[in-house]
């Protein structure tokens, strides 16, 4: 599949999910990352009116798992997430945020996956580590 193939497959499969509520986007994809953005807006806010870290750990929880359907052999295995952690650096309040997951560990059952979170700026918002594991089906 072509890049533009793969964007509009990864939009398409979030349709009726969180990632839609969110309104997630997947933007860009090479050979070895997987990049979407999200809005900051009052729908993301925590009650102070900045982005929640539980929104910016869900757009890099669906970045790794988007990015492991399209790197691993999701034919004869199902992936799931095993562990997430986060790391808030800085603050927003509004434009987008950008999540970029790349391959820290490639490994035959399990996989490490750091997605970093940045805004318009490049300025690191969060920084993430998943972990997934390969289920043989």
């Amino acid at each position: 599949m072509d890049k533009e193939d793969i964007l509009q497959r990864c939009n398409a499969i979030c349709r009726n999910t969180l990632m839609e509520t969110l309104d997630i986007d997947f933007i860009d994809v090479g050979e070895d990352f997987l990049t979407a953005r999200m809005p900051v807006t009052p729908k993301v806010h925590q009650p102070d009116g900045v982005l929640h870290g539980g929104a910016s750990v869900a757009l890099a929880e669906s970045v790794g798992s988007a990015a492991s359907y399209m790197f691993l052999d999701t034919e004869n295995f199902a992936i799931r997430g095993l562990e997430i952690s986060a790391n808030h650096t800085r603050s927003k309040k509004d434009g987008h945020v950008f999540a970029t997951a790349r391959f820290l560990h490639k490994g035959r059952t399990t996989q490490l996956w750091e997605i970093k979170i940045t805004d318009e700026e490049e300025r690191l918002i969060s920084i993430c580590k998943l972990t997934t594991i390969a289920l043989k089906k």
